[in-house]
């Protein structure tokens, strides 16, 4: 049976970014340099694929410091965590690492910041995401106030206009986010912003790509994780971009090929979290099914890197 022919538009950047290959790369020079097992307070990027193969190599993942014994290294995930956790680490004078997000950890500087000239703080940001709750958790209770759209933009009860500050999750759609902002903006006219937005390159730089192809494709595939901020914000923005027939698809074995009818043009991209591996494993299962052409759209230059946790890189071995 002669296959279908699709034309296949790969979106260009996609998959890992700097904060994520840093967080990885924690967790495996951590078990090369101390030994297994490492534990790993929350899954360390929001990827089963990865979270599976690190727990392959000795990490093991747990929700609390409770469950890390005393002997043990921890590594914090990249979303950030409360100021609480690394103060119980202490407390239990545990060895840590903290493979947060640099892009997140700016966020928290700017919260610091602004509560010390005594703004009260805005959060854009999506309730009980990992980040959210590390972020919130940087300052005492009651002086973040989270703030998830538009509706809630225009409720907000706030102490002081004249002194308040916004800080926004680094994973959010930048249009949505833009429209909250302009509702702050527009009820607290002396509301004041982050000297640089707080949205990541890589998810901004993402967003614009799948912007750039969704129009033309007949269905947009996005590979990453249920639970990734990053990954639901491409599927969105594919809709809103005009490709109605968009979706997450974790494995290649999570496709429903019967959502193919009639696609001659696919669309795929991989959220930050999500490796390069698994948007090949989706290319061969495509090609396994129709006759393809891959069209890769060429998009902004990715080059940032993060450094890695001084005792990880020197010589000498953890105390």
């Amino acid at each position: 049976m002669e296959k279908k022919a699709i034309t296949i538009v790969l979106a260009k950047p996609r998959g890992f970014c700097a904060g994520v290959e840093r967080a990885i790369a924690i967790v495996e020079q951590a078990l090369e340099k101390y030994g297994a097992p490492v534990y790993v307070r929350h899954e360390i990027v929001h990827n089963r694929f990865v979270v599976e193969g690190l727990e392959k190599k000795g990490a093991i993942f747990v929700e609390e410091l409770t469950d890390v014994p005393e002997e043990a290294p921890v590594i914090f995930s990249a979303h950030g965590v409360p100021k609480s956790v690394p103060q119980e680490a202490q407390r239990r004078d545990l060895f840590y690492l903290d493979a947060t997000c640099p892009l997140v950890s700016k966020v928290h500087r700017e919260a610091e910041r602004h509560h010390r000239l005594g703004h009260q703080i805005l959060l854009i940001g999506h309730a009980g995401h990992p980040e959210v709750v590390g972020t919130m958790g940087q300052l005492p209770p009651g002086t973040i106030i989270l703030v998830e759209d538009t509706k809630g933009a225009e409720t907000v009860q706030v102490e002081d206009p004249d002194r308040l500050a916004y800080i926004t999750q680094t994973t959010l759609s930048v249009d949505d986010t833009a429209e909250v902002i302009a509702v702050l903006q527009r009820r607290f006219p002396n509301l004041k912003g982050p000297k640089k937005e707080d949205i990541c390159y890589a998810t901004t730089n993402r967003q614009e790509a799948v912007k750039f192809i969704a129009p033309n494709c007949d269905a947009l595939m996005v590979v990453g994780a249920p639970n990734s901020s990053n990954s639901q914000r491409l599927v969105e923005v594919a809709k809103t971009a005009g490709c109605k027939k968009a979706m997450l698809v974790q494995r290649a074995s999570d496709i429903d090929w019967d959502l193919f009818e009639g696609v001659e043009r696919l669309g795929i991209t991989a959220g930050a979290s999500a490796p390069e591996i698994l948007v090949n494993e989706v290319l061969t299962a495509c090609k396994e099914r129709f006759e393809v052409t891959v069209n890769e759209i060429d998009g902004r230059a990715e080059n940032v890197t993060f450094k890695l946790p001084r005792v990880l890189t020197d010589a000498q071995a953890m105390a």
